[in-house]
């Protein structure tokens, strides 16, 4: 029997088969033992067989994936942690207060879903809690992902109408993405109100988000759309790309390369190097240039620290 993971609980794994049947399996041990380096091998969006056995359901197999979005294990360096697979875009939810996103962590979810081949749409949300400061620093940083040929659009996702985002997520299986406390919860509530996903307050000791959505699960939408759902992200390690590759995911830097001298080069020390003279003269923006060192300094301490 065939089927994909709508939802994983860590031991359980929710298979919805080809026939619409909902079957809850456990993952048979082989799994674990084919020196497979992530935190979870099988995950929501994967598409999987499943045979009996005995009174249990176990997940024997796990077909070939389009694509995943993966980044470092948090606890263990070592080992990655895959977020979903098989999805035709994600959603990346971004606050600039309530909680703060980082541009280093939109660039890093960026990089990591070019890398892995998955489309990304940025969605500015909270834009209700914004004072006039705000609302010129968002339409500046929306202006800046516009520029480079991400899609990117603003919401307030408690109060406004969401029939752009519908627009943009029907037809689609949809990975929404960021921050705890970003808005998740209740944008998907808002698109699909009978669902009724927990929401919680962002914390006021940290400014950080609550964790509502314990597990991923994926939700069809009756619009037309799928999504699905994940637990918040604190970081966004990246993992599997090489420091030398790592600016060819950057859009704007990769169609820079034919004005920089060395064809080699990682836009650091190099001389002439078209990245660098694009920063200078305000072609390329300066966050993204920053971004892009600190991933660098990041796969260099990999490499010292033997974590590859």
């Amino acid at each position: 029997m065939n089927g994909v993971v709508i939802k994983s609980t860590g031991s359980w794994y929710f298979v919805k088969l080809e026939n619409n049947d909902l079957l809850e399996c456990r993952l048979k041990g082989k799994f674990r033992t084919k020196g497979i380096r992530s935190t979870n091998p099988v995950v929501v969006g994967d598409k999987v067989k499943v045979e009996q056995s005995d009174d249990s359901y176990m997940i024997v197999k796990l077909y070939e994936r389009k694509n995943s979005i993966v980044r470092k294990s948090v606890n263990l360096s070592k080992q990655t942690h895959i977020i979903a697979s098989n999805i035709d875009q994600a959603i990346l939810m971004i606050t600039l207060i309530d909680p703060v996103t980082t541009t280093t962590f939109i660039d890093r979810f960026l990089i990591s879903a070019n890398a892995f081949g998955v489309e990304v749409v940025l969605l500015f949300n909270k834009t209700d809690l914004y004072k006039n400061e705000q609302k010129l620093q968002q339409e500046a940083l929306q202006n800046i992902y516009k520029n480079i040929g991400y899609t990117s659009v603003s919401v307030s996702a408690l109060k406004d109408d969401l029939s752009e985002v519908k627009d943009i997520m029907k037809g689609k299986i949809n990975l929404i993405a960021g921050h705890s406390g970003v808005g998740k919860s209740t944008l998907i509530n808002k698109l699909q109100p009978n669902l009724n996903i927990n929401t919680k307050e962002v914390s006021e000791s940290y400014n950080q988000g609550q964790h509502t959505t314990t597990f991923s699960e994926l939700h069809e939408l009756d619009f037309g759309a799928s999504i699905i759902d994940t637990p918040g992200i604190r970081g966004f390690g990246l993992v599997e790309i090489k420091k030398n590759e790592i600016g060819n995911y950057f859009p704007e830097f990769f169609k820079l390369k034919r004005e920089c001298k060395f064809h080699n080069c990682i836009h650091l020390n190099e001389p002439n190097c078209g990245v660098k003279e694009a920063v200078m003269k305000d072609e390329v923006s300066e966050s993204r240039y920053f971004s892009y060192l600190g991933m660098l300094e990041e796969e260099e301490e990999n490499f010292r620290t033997n974590d590859y």
